[in-house]
């Protein structure tokens, strides 16, 4: 097959879109690379519908290979990629979640589509050449999607000037040295995908980055369609989920208007309660036509939610009335309670309306930082933030299997809106470990987990500088020029509304955003609209979890490891260590504490109390000190010759007492005045040019 490809200059670097070099038998194959960067997009549509499929059955998987990078697995034991690290599955979703919504509503078909990484450059991020690569790959498949779809990163930087700026595809060194690693994804007439971690950045530097961004993805968008022509595809036809023509007119003679009207509540059982009720009742009149097998339980359920779905989004769009009777720009009930648990070392408890998420943290050594190993990036990390979404949360029954992609992607967003905030290491050496369980949810709970967090880290003593809140925007539009934007969304308005904006930040700025849409794309105008107020309803939250917990307590939990700092001269890192780790294994294991030691010899001690930690620190610090002349030791004796007594000064260091210096009497032998073993008080007279010591008993003794 003949190689064709098309080039487009993104900030310096050359996006390459090639297909022929690399075939499959794949829909769609696009080899797509940003200079050194090489990604295999590849996309299969079945022509027929999934069986019984009630959803859009839609696979994105982001494939790491090690080999990209030049690299073999650390492990020793196995050498193949088994499963996805937390990064690849973090990129599915990134690359999944703005393709979804272009598709057509109802579309059956099985959907595959899978990036692999074949050469990294190590420079810049694989995921963002990862999503053009997928819309092209299923532009060339003949995809029924409003595509293409275009992404591009934006961060920002102090240039060589001192001056900040936005800049396009930045490295992994300006994202983390920036103030902002934003990823936009879009298409050439909005944008439908946000992702960022920032470092309290205000809303006109953000609305600016994602115009920047908007811009770079109509041009990459455009030579997407460029690509296409040169293959001229034929379109495929989206299988659409079949109706059941006898299942709606049953439900539109039975079920009324008035009876829709009714499903609403104040809370999450009552909405459910009087939506039960109603779909109870049509399913005991029309139970002869569910056993004739007409239609089932399943399809007037699929109605009356619909129904339900376009009468809330009715009475938001004309009334400006919400299920629950709030306001459009209002905020359910908050509450926050900090130290609920007694031994943990921080903890507490939001609430929002029906939400509600417990938030733990633990400090530990050093040591206890997550070592991660990736294709592209070995990196340690000393704050992990985890959240947990158990089935209890939403009243349902399902099994526990781990942490699913959901999950780690919330902890990934929370992690990234305190980021910014956690101290470095040189001020607080602790590894921070924070864990949200949500308990119950009806609705922004990731956000929840954010606020959950500030508090728990304030009460565990971390220095953290101000709190950081979450709030979740929604968004209601017939398709045209109305449309209402929500502030905090419940959960039936996230399900059936057409925005999930996320924004999370302090009172100086956004610290992360994410947002997720279910129609075609945005405008830059609602994304203002939604982060102005976002600012607003932040602030309240800030208000009530400051009268909660002001600012970071000022000691540590008693159960909460004790960290003491020394710092070691280079060249005595192996003294402390000692052959084999004979010394330091030594002075734990005796001590009941960890060390730690970095590169530059600044060393960490943790203890579970203090005196452990003191006994350590002292024995450290021994082992270091260089002795002077004229200092007193107490010594242990180490050898015993007929000349003199060797003593043990510090650990490691030794030095000869002569036998004339053992006592004011004259000695015959060593042994009338100590013993090996014995403690001994000497001094050290002398270093001579070898730099032995010697040491005398006698001048103690004046």
């Amino acid at each position: 097959m003949e190689s064709k490809f098309v080039e487009h200059n993104l900030a310096g670097r050359i996006l390459k879109f090639d297909a022929g070099k690399f075939f499959t038998q794949a829909s769609g194959t696009v080899t797509v690379s940003l200079g050194d960067t090489v990604i295999l997009s590849t996309t299969i549509i079945n022509d027929e519908a999934k069986e019984n499929a009630d959803f859009f059955p839609m696979v994105v998987d982001y494939e790491e290979r090690y080999y990209a990078a030049g690299k073999i697995k650390g492990s020793r034991f196995i050498k193949r990629e088994g499963r996805p690290s937390d990064n690849a599955i973090l990129t599915s979703r990134l690359i999944d979640r703005p393709l979804r919504p272009l598709f057509p509503k109802g579309m059956v078909n099985d959907v595959q589509v899978i990036a692999t990484v074949l050469s990294a450059d190590l420079e810049v991020d694989p995921g963002i050449v990862a999503i053009n690569g997928c819309s092209a790959a299923l532009l060339l498949a003949g995809a029924p999607f409003a595509g293409p779809l275009a992404a591009v990163k934006i961060g920002y930087i102090v240039d060589s000037e001192g001056k900040e700026q936005l800049v396009v595809n930045p490295t992994y060194e300006q994202c983390r040295k920036g103030k902002l690693d934003l990823t936009v994804a879009g298409t050439p007439d909005a944008i439908t995908m946000v992702e960022a971690a920032a470092s309290e950045v205000s809303e006109d530097v953000m609305l600016k980055a994602l115009e920047l961004a908007h811009k770079h993805i109509k041009e990459i968008c455009a030579v997407q369609l460029e690509f296409a022509k040169l293959f001229n595809p034929t379109l495929k036809t989206a299988a659409i989920m079949p109706e059941n023509e006898e299942a709606k007119k049953a439900f539109a003679a039975y079920v009324t208007d008035d009876m829709v009207e009714s499903v609403r509540g104040q809370t999450k059982h009552e909405f459910k309660d009087n939506y039960k009720k109603i779909l109870k009742s049509a399913v005991e009149k029309y139970k002869a036509d569910i056993e004739a097998e007409k239609f089932s339980k399943k399809h007037l359920d699929m109605l009356l939610n619909e129904a339900v779905e376009d009468k809330m989004r009715k009475r938001i769009l004309e009334k400006e009335e919400r299920l629950d009777g709030r306001k459009l720009d209002e905020i359910r009930p908050l509450s926050c309670e900090v130290g609920v648990l007694p031994r943990t070392h921080g903890s507490a408890l939001f609430r929002r309306g029906e939400t509600q998420v417990l938030d733990i943290t633990t400090l530990g050594a050093p040591g206890d930082a997550q070592i991660i190993e990736t294709m592209d990036q070995d990196e340690e990390k000393r704050y992990m933030h985890h959240y947990s979404f158990p089935s209890y949360a939403v009243g349902e029954i399902k099994p526990s299997r781990g942490p699913n992609r959901r999950e780690i992607g919330h902890g990934n967003l929370a992690e990234r809106a305190l980021m910014a905030l956690i101290p470095d290491k040189e001020k607080f050496p602790y590894t921070i470990w924070t864990v949200s369980e949500t308990l119950s949810c009806n609705g922004s709970s990731s956000m929840a987990s954010v606020c959950a967090s500030s508090l728990s880290l304030m009460d565990a003593g971390v220095p953290i500088p101000r709190h950081v809140a979450g709030i979740a925007m929604g968004l209601i539009t017939d398709g045209k020029s109305n449309y209402k934007i929500l502030t905090d969304i419940q959960g039936m308005e996230d399900f059936c509304g057409d925005m999930d904006f996320k924004v999370a930040g302090s009172r100086e700025g956004i610290t992360a955003l994410q947002m997720d849409i279910k129609v075609k794309g945005i405008t830059i105008e609602i994304m203002k609209t939604a982060l102005d107020r976002a600012k607003i309803a932040r602030m309240q939250i800030l208000d009530v979890m400051e009268k909660a917990l002001p600012q970071t307590r000022p000691e540590l939990s008693k159960y909460a490891p004790l960290i003491t700092t020394v710092k070691v001269p280079v060249e005595q890192i192996k003294d402390v260590i000692g052959k084999g780790g004979e010394t330091i294994q030594k002075i734990t294991k005796e001590c009941g504490v960890t060390i730690d030691i970095e590169e530059d010899g600044l060393t960490f001690i943790t203890a579970p109390d203090q005196e452990k930690g003191k006994k350590a620190l002292e024995w450290v610090k021994r082992i270091i000190y260089i002795p002077k002349v004229g200092d007193v030791f107490e010594g242990r004796v180490t050898r015993i010759m007929e000349f003199g007594a060797f003593v043990e000064l510090v650990p490691g260091k030794e030095g000869l007492v002569h036998i004339s210096q053992l006592s004011e009497k004259r000695v015959n032998r060593v042994e009338e005045v100590v013993k090996l073993g014995d403690t001994l008080k000497v001094k050290l007279m002398e270093i001579d040019d070898m730099g032995r010591y010697n040491l005398s008993h006698k001048a103690t003794l004046k």
